[in-house]
């Protein structure tokens, strides 16, 4: 049974950080691309980032470029995504899933299996 928990958001201030983390199972992870994902109050869900597993390659999406990174934990199948310098705009759900696919063309397509979301607020 294929499961992707994400956890690790919060209220943060403008200029804050926060690290979120995803931790899968029932899939073989390392086969695997897992991106992180956003939606925003009466706003489409979004891409942000993306690391496949296999090569531990990463992209970004214009919004989430030199303020975010990702990175994975193989052996405890977790992805983290390190958000900085956090702004208002990025107060969001943020969901993580797992694709097949390399980011490059998951990224375009849609993931596979979903996670729930956890909520970041950025807010004074």
């Amino acid at each position: 049974d294929v499961q992707l928990q994400a956890s690790g958001g919060g209220l943060v201030q403008p200029g804050g950080s926060l690290t979120l983390a995803c931790v899968a199972s029932g899939f073989a992870f390392d086969d695997y691309t897992i991106g992180w994902f956003r939606q925003a109050p009466g706003k489409e869900r979004e891409g942000v980032s993306y690391i496949t597993l296999s090569t531990g390659s990463t992209g970004y999406e214009d919004s989430a470029k030199g303020r975010f990174t990702i990175s994975s934990d193989n052996a405890r199948n977790t992805v983290y995504l390190q958000m900085d310098n956090l702004k208002p705009e990025d107060t969001a759900v943020y969901y993580c899933a797992a694709d097949r696919s390399s980011w490059v063309v998951a990224a375009l397509t849609q993931f596979e299996y979903w996670g729930k979301g956890t909520q970041v607020t950025v807010s004074s």
